[in-house]
């Protein structure tokens, strides 16, 4: 143990000189990244003015679009299906032949109607001919009464006979047009429920469906504060006009690209949902809505009033707060907490949290780091879409 004592106090010196050597390098080393950080300029970032704009207030609306027309396509007879003449998922006109129906009892029983059609008219033919004779033998006193009223009324019955007859040929004529199930509307047709071979019972049996594709109907429950509003807006004559005029968008669809109208709203409240059903009709050339998709129903809410707008890139999120950074004293870097409010063609409206001569900044927002940092200001404008809407959606409470 002596020894090691001895031996490590006479290399402690030489230890010192190495550690302080490390140190002296370590520092010199550092020097320069320090004196370089030190001369970096400010960062540059652009700075836009708060835009400030009339806009009108909208409410918006969750919906599902259906078909004017939807119809479960069903034969009016029983049979077995011969086959399917149309291409599942085409368009299809009124009229035309979908479904062919084993035709053959139904052509048997229109040749019996019309047998027994010719039968009803020989035996009607046969009575005129006995009511006549009757008639002339009556006058000669040749007949007694009865039997004269007798061959007048088979006469009659078998006049009648006649008229059920053709009834029969005309229902079996009907029956046999029956087994060539046809489209009821124009519109699209689905896939065929039913293949060849199987049996198909008289108004039961759904062989396929068809829907009408122009115009469409958007459905959606307006919650009962936006309804007493309108409804409100309504008594006091504020309305744009009578037939309410409103944008429609589908999922994938940036803004309301679709003008359509109110045409229908349902007499009551439901009052598990607080929500009032309403319906929006809009036209569809081009066949752009399908049935079953979600939509976005943007209604008018109130007159334009003035607003606060900027650019939506120049908003950043802490958790759940969110805030943008202004230009401040001294060309700093100062944070804003905001409320915001829809986005209306790449504009986000601000309700709360800015002046109106504020500059946000808009570009280059990683390279600050806190409140508070220097940057180098260049004036620029905010990104405002050419195609721009006064009118502003609010999610709806529904």
């Amino acid at each position: 143990m002596r020894n090691f004592e001895r031996q490590f106090a006479l290399i402690r010196p030489l230890l010192k000189g190495v550690c302080a050597l490390g140190l002296t390098l370590l520092v010199i080393g550092c020097k320069p990244a320090v004196i370089a950080a030190s001369n970096n300029p400010p960062p540059e970032v652009g700075v836009a003015s708060v835009v400030s704009r009339e806009v009108r207030l909208s409410n918006e609306f969750n919906g599902r679009v259906a078909a004017v027309e939807y119809v479960d396509v069903r034969p009016r007879v029983t049979g077995y299906v011969d086959r399917f003449v149309f291409h599942e998922g085409d368009a299809v006109k009124r009229g035309q032949l979908l479904f062919a129906i084993d035709p053959r009892p139904y052509r048997d029983a229109l040749e019996s109607a019309k047998a027994g059609l010719d039968h009803a008219r020989a035996v009607a033919d046969f009575a005129k001919i006995q009511e006549q004779r009757a008639q002339t033998l009556d006058s000669a006193k040749a007949i007694s009464r009865e039997e004269y009223q007798n061959r007048s009324s088979d006469l009659s019955q078998s006049i009648a006979n006649v008229h059920a007859a053709e009834a029969a040929v005309a229902t079996a004529e009907l029956n046999l047009g029956f087994t060539e199930v046809r489209s009821p509307i124009n519109g699209r047709v689905g896939r065929a429920q039913l293949t060849a071979g199987n049996l198909a019972q008289a108004d039961q049996t759904v062989l396929t469906t068809v829907v009408s594709q122009d115009p469409v109907y958007v459905y959606f429950d307006c919650d009962e504060q936006s309804y007493l509003h309108y409804k409100n807006r309504a008594g006091k004559g504020e309305r744009v006009n009578a037939e309410n005029p409103v944008r429609v968008a589908l999922a994938n669809e940036t803004g309301f690209p679709h003008a359509g109208r109110i045409d229908f709203l349902d007499n009551r409240v439901d009052p598990s949902t607080g929500t009032i059903r309403a319906r929006v009709v809009i036209a569809n050339p081009d066949h752009t809505f399908t049935p079953g998709l979600y939509a976005r129903v943007q209604l008018e809410n109130q007159s334009e009033q003035q607003a606060m707008l900027i650019d939506d890139k120049a908003v950043m999120t802490d958790q759940d707060r969110k805030y943008v950074y202004v230009l401040g004293p001294g060309d700093k870097a100062l944070r804003k907490d905001v409320t915001l409010g829809p986005l209306v063609d790449g504009l986000r409206l601000v309700q709360s949290g800015l002046a109106s001569n504020d500059k946000v900044i808009v570009s280059n927002l990683q390279k600050i780091f806190y409140s508070g940092v220097p940057v180098t200001p260049k004036d620029t404008a905010m990104d405002v879409s050419s195609s721009a809407s006064p009118a502003v959606s609010q999610i709806a409470a529904n």
